[in-house]
This record gives C-alpha cells, structure tokens and sequence, in this order.
C-alpha cells in the first residue's frame, strides 16, 4: 500500500511539473514591456523568461540602472506572478501577468501585495536579424556645430543645460561641492534611424557620467559609475557588456567611438580599438524612451548627471538604397 501511495504522489508531482511547463510555454521568451501609471506618462522595461529544467528563471530590466535576475517566477492557472523586486528600500514589487493571445501580455504591478495603480503591456520583443549592409551612404552630419538645430531637450527640461559652443554640443553643468543641484536635461536628435554607422566624439571630465544611447534605448556608456562594475564604465554596453579587459577610463580627453548597429547587433571601436565584435544587444537598456524595439530611433545624450560633457564631430552613415 505504501508503494502505491508514493508511486501516487511521484506521478502526481510529476504530472503538476508537467503542466506547469506547458502552462509557462505562453510566458517564455523576451518581452518588450511598457509600464503606465495610474498617474504620469508610460515608461519601458523589459523581463526575459527561460525554462531551466522545468524552473522558470529570468531577466528583468527596470526603468532605470541595470538588469537582474528575476527573484521569483511562478505560473498559477493561465497567470504569471513575478517577483521583479525583492523587498529592501522598500515593498516587494510582482507583477501578475496573462497572454490574452500569441505574442502579448497584460497584468499589473502589485507593491507588498497591493496593485500600485500601474498597467502592464508586452509584446515578444522582435528578433531584428538583419544582414550587414553591403553599402552605406556618405557620412553626414547631425551636429552642425553652430546650434541646436536637428536636437531637442528631454527630460528635465526646465533645467536644459545643452548649448552648442566653439563647435561642440556641450552639457553645461558642472558639479558644485556642497551644493546638491537638480538633475538637468538629456538632449535627442529630432530625426529617428534604424540601421547605421555613427561616429561621435567626446571629452567627459574625472568623475562625470553619460551615456549614447542607440535609436534612444540601448546605451553606450561614457564616463564612469566608480569603477566597482565593468559593465558600467566607459565603452561598455551598459550593464550587459563590459569594455575590453585593462581598458582606460581615459577620462578628461577626446576620445573617438564609431559604432555600427544592424539589428540589435552592435560593433563598437574606440580609438580604433575593437571594444564589442557583433555582439547582440538582448534588449533595451535603463533609461531607455521606449520599448518599441523594431521601430527605428532617435540618438539621445544623456545630461542628467553632473559634469561637463562635451561631444563633437558627429556623423551618420545609413544603409544605401
């Protein structure tokens, strides 16, 4: 009888793990998610779910900083609970998610367990395999070096910091010790793009910190977060790849990056060095302005630290028709 019993509960367990994968098949993937509170404008993130052996793990990038792994991840019925923030500085956040049908996710954000007001959105973020192109266009400018034109503040724009100077697009705001000093604009071009070649230039002084960020959510970081993480000092992709082994901060000169991104694959040289070979970017970045992946973008400067950051020679290459 006790053999039965236990042949009983092994079929049984092996019979509810079993559901449970096929019930998670409708959640696994990478999802472009958009966030929209119950009061202020919507704003991206992005999860990825994988099925380890029969356990859901994953990805999950806020609206700001880096990705982590996602603290807990169960299905229950036809919904997905997801434990996107682990209790700390504050409340734990989850996230009850649904596939109304193929390729899209609804739910809502709960805070200790409570909704917070905010509505969930996802599609299967798109593949963006693209082949190389096999001509480009000449390089043109985006700066012309005299004024703002073809650019435009975002963000804190009261505190706008951006002004064209002795030919370079300059963020005007240092840090003054002792002094706390409002975060201050980032600053987009006004034109979007999809596959390109970009060269750019900046000086960013000890200290400071900006970013590039590609069709305006994939950032190529600049300048430094203290050293303590690769992945979040100057040439990495943020917080996915880190700049070669040794690399110099090289802070407080020019320094030249020419970037080339098909898809979501990206080659990055600085200073002629080869710093990211083809890698795949997997999905936008922390501050990212949407997560509307296979739409094209614009470029975005990010201002909103202190320092000051100056940029130059900036030009595109698209892919010739």
């Amino acid at each position: 009888m006790k053999t039965k019993i236990l042949f009983a509960s092994l079929l049984a367990a092996a019979l509810a793990s079993t559901v449970s994968a096929q019930d998670s098949k409708a959640f696994l993937g990478r999802w472009d998610m958009t966030v929209t509170p119950a009061n202020g404008k919507p704003y991206a993130q992005w999860i990825e779910l994988t099925d380890n052996g029969g356990k859901l793990e994953g990805k999950y990038q806020p609206r700001g900083g880096a990705w982590h792994p996602i603290s807990d991840a169960n299905v229950d019925g036809n919904k997905l609970v997801l434990g996107v923030e682990p209790a700390g500085r504050g409340p734990a956040v989850t996230w009850e998610l649904t596939s109304p049908s193929a390729g899209k996710l609804t739910g809502v954000e709960k805070r200790g367990g409570e909704s917070d007001g905010s509505s969930l959105a996802g599609v299967t973020a798109p593949k963006l395999d693209r082949p190389m192109p096999k001509k480009w266009t000449k390089p043109r400018p985006l700066f012309n070096g005299k004024d703002l034109t073809g650019w435009e503040p975002i963000g804190m724009v009261a505190n706008n910091k951006w002004v064209a100077r002795d030919g370079e697009l300059v963020n005007d705001n240092p840090e003054v010790p002792g002094q706390r000093i409002p975060p201050a604009a980032n600053i987009k071009t006004t034109e979007k793009f999809q596959d390109f070649k970009l060269h750019i230039e900046v000086n960013c002084p000890e200290g400071g910190n900006s970013g590039i960020y590609l069709r305006g959510r994939y950032e190529l970081q600049v300048g430094t977060e203290g050293g303590k993480q690769p992945t979040h000092e100057m040439g990495a992709i943020y917080s996915w790849y880190p700049p070669p082994a040794g690399s110099e901060l090289g802070l407080g000169k020019w320094t030249t990056y020419d970037v080339t991104f098909v898809g979501r694959h990206v080659t990055v040289y600085r200073d002629g060095k080869l710093y990211h070979d083809n890698v795949e970017i997997p999905g936008p970045t922390g501050g990212a302005l949407d997560s509307n992946e296979a739409e094209p973008g614009p470029f975005f400067l990010q201002g909103d630290h202190h320092g000051v950051i100056q940029y130059r020679n900036i030009t595109i290459s698209e892919p010739a028709k």
